[in-house]
């Protein structure tokens, strides 16, 4: 195994996944925000994790403020 590629290709699909899952978020709660959904509390997010490769599944929890 070569520990620079995995490195790379790793660090690679965290930006695309960080990327990505920024802008949806944003535009869900611009959204839900534009339809009067939110009450001006923490959202909770989840994300979950998977390689099946590995077997791997972990989930990842937090809160996004939106006042």
């Amino acid at each position: 195994m070569n520990e620079d590629v995995l490195n790379t290709t790793v660090r690679k699909f965290l930006k695309k996944l960080g990327v990505t899952a920024q802008r949806e978020i944003e535009q869900a709660v611009r959204k839900a925000a534009a339809d009067g959904k939110l009450k001006g509390e923490p959202l909770i997010a989840k994300a979950n994790i998977t390689i099946d490769g590995v077997g791997l599944s972990f989930d990842v929890d937090g809160a996004i403020e939106v006042e």
